[in-house]
């Protein structure tokens, strides 16, 4: 058995809930409508333990958080596409990130559905 085992390391943030300026009909323009937002981080191979018990040796989920907060509610955005692109773009420059999944739904655009969009990009 090898003395630094490895891993593949997947972080995932899921259901992330907030309000973003988003969207084409005149309420989105007027009102921040509520957002749900998950998001996987592939960081490719891992020790199965970091070398320590620290924060610093390891990425910071609540930085992950902040990010895709601040990412989606920075301006108005018509276009749902639009913002997962530039959230998934955001995601890949984060350090020891090769691969990002990020999915967005609107939670109240219609009465009867939730409209969401799935982004995959970098190395699953």
């Amino acid at each position: 058995m090898p003395s630094n085992p490895i891993g593949r390391q997947t972080l995932t943030l899921q259901g992330l809930r907030f309000d973003a300026n988003l969207g084409i009909l005149d309420q989105e323009k007027t009102a921040p409508q509520p957002i749900q937002v998950d998001a996987e981080l592939h960081l490719g191979a891992q020790p199965l333990m970091p070398k320590d018990d620290d924060i610093y040796h390891v990425l910071d989920y609540r930085k992950v958080r902040r990010i895709i907060i601040d990412e989606c509610t920075a301006e108005h955005v018509n276009l749902l596409e639009t913002l997962i692109g530039k959230l998934a773009q955001r995601l890949l420059q984060l350090p020891g990130v090769v691969g990002v999944r990020v999915k967005i739904a609107k939670l109240e655009i219609f009465d009867d559905c939730e409209v969401a969009i799935r982004m995959e990009a970098g190395e699953w």
